[in-house]
Parts: C-alpha cells; sequence; structure tokens
C-alpha cells in the first residue's frame, strides 16, 4: 500500500477521477446502437446529476487536506451520496457490458463502426472509477480522519 501511496498521490487521485468523469458526461448522452446523442431522454440526466456531487466531494477532499481540517457531519453526508453513485457506476459498468456482449448479436443488422470502441471506452472508464473512488475514500480515512463525532466537541482544540 505504500507503493501505490508514493505513486497515486491523493492529487494525482482526484486529477485521475477528474480525467475519467469529464469524458464520460457526454458518452453518457451517446447512444451506442444509434450513434447518436440523446439529450432529450431525463434518465441521461441522473450521472451528470451524480457527477456533481462527486466533484463536489473532491473539493472538499481536498479543502480538508490542505487546511487540515477534521472531517463535519456535511462531509460525512456528502460521502455517502458519493457511495449512492457507485452503485450507479456498477450498474453502469453492467450496461456497458451488457452492451458490448449484445452487439456481437445484431452482426446481420448495419451497426456504426464506431460502436464496440466506444462502448469499450466507456466500459474501461467505468470500471476505473470504482476504483479511485474506493482509493479516494481511503485517502480521506487517513489523511483527514474518521468520522468520530460522538467525541467531536472533546477532540477538538482552538488553540492549537
Amino acid at each position: 500500500m505504500n507503493t501505490l501511496r508514493k505513486v497515486l498521490t491523493w492529487k494525482r487521485n482526484n486529477i485521475i477521477i477528474v480525467m475519467i468523469l469529464l469524458p464520460l458526461i457526454p458518452l453518457n448522452f451517446y447512444g451506442v446502437y444509434a450513434d447518436r446523442f440523446y439529450f432529450f431522454k431525463p434518465t441521461n440526466y441522473i450521472f451528470p446529476l451524480l457527477t456533481l456531487v462527486h466533484f463536489l466531494y473532491l473539493y472538499v477532499l481536498r479543502f480538508k487536506i490542505t487546511e487540515g481540517e477534521l472531517p463535519d457531519p456535511k462531509m460525512r453526508n456528502l460521502e455517502y451520496v458519493v457511495y449512492g453513485a457507485l452503485l450507479v457506476y456498477c450498474f453502469k459498468i453492467y450496461d456497458y457490458a451488457m452492451v458490448l456482449h449484445s452487439i456481437s448479436q445484431f452482426q446481420g443488422y448495419i451497426m456504426p463502426a464506431t460502436s464496440r470502441p466506444i462502448a469499450t471506452i466507456g466500459l474501461s472508464l467505468h470500471c476505473l472509477l470504482p476504483i479511485v473512488t474506493l482509493v479516494s475514500f481511503w485517502y480521506r480515512k487517513h489523511l483527514v480522519g474518521n468520522y468520530n463525532f460522538e467525541n467531536y466537541n472533546h477532540n477538538m482544540n482552538i488553540w492549537q
């Protein structure tokens, strides 16, 4: 784990998460089978809203680490929402895997040439996203601290 911590620092991890989330937002609107973007489907807006929460969590994590602050209930609640976002990310992994599996079943139909590469890129990015998100939770636990709010007032020393 020390090797991972030296190679993948918390700053690099946050940059990797941002570099993964930014291309996944437009990929979420892309229809692999039709080779079109669907902006009028309300379900396509769930993932971008969850990525906004993920970006906010990364900002709060960076702020807490750089300022040396203790975790607070707002950060905990935000992290719980990101846990829910992880479930959506895992569903998207399943969704892209099913798309890749079903592309071979449509050999007799006219399929866009971009179907398989786009689905492969989406699947690989969606597989990498939960891993680096879990690493960011690990960094939160080790660099910011645990969520111990029972003795929160006793642990806080404002004179230090």
